[in-house]
């Protein structure tokens, strides 16, 4: 499996995330940009989660049937040909950090798939749902990790 190359100009790998994009902030997705996607991708599949959410991996992201031939998207919207999926906190789109007060940083693990197939999933599936599904149609993925604290 190839690796896409995940990156965004509002926060470096394992570096905190700024409240702009935090839940209590002005709840806006960050920028991102990728690359190297395999040209055979049917389509791209983005996810943020939070593996260290009290309840168990949440999913404060999940856009389906994104363009696999894009390289990106500007903070606030949805990837180009992108469907938002219901997140964690039971609204479509995204819904940005919002660990308990005191908490250690909590990881905000952004994962982009190309996916050999497009993916059917339900409305409101939850991070480990995905994982699942996407399982045996993944051609490459690329990780960008975020810390936030409140």
């Amino acid at each position: 499996m190839t690796d896409i190359d995940l990156t965004s100009n509002a926060f470096n790998d394992h570096s905190f995330i700024t409240r702009r994009y935090a839940y209590e902030g002005e709840n806006m997705s960050p920028p991102l940009t990728w690359s190297g996607a395999p040209d055979d991708a049917a389509e791209l599949l983005l996810m943020c989660e939070d593996p260290d959410a009290p309840s168990g991996t949440f999913a404060h992201w999940i856009v389906v049937g994104i363009d696999p031939h894009s390289d990106g998207v500007d903070a606030g919207h949805i990837p180009p040909g992108g469907t938002e999926l219901v997140n964690g906190f039971g609204d479509h789109g995204w819904d940005g950090p919002h660990p308990p007060p005191g908490d250690k940083a909590h990881r905000y693990f952004f994962r982009l798939y190309a996916l050999s197939e497009p993916c059917v999933l339900p409305d409101a599936p939850s991070a480990d749902q995905v994982h699942r599904i996407i399982e045996k149609r993944q051609l490459a993925s690329g990780t960008l990790v975020g810390l936030y604290q409140r």
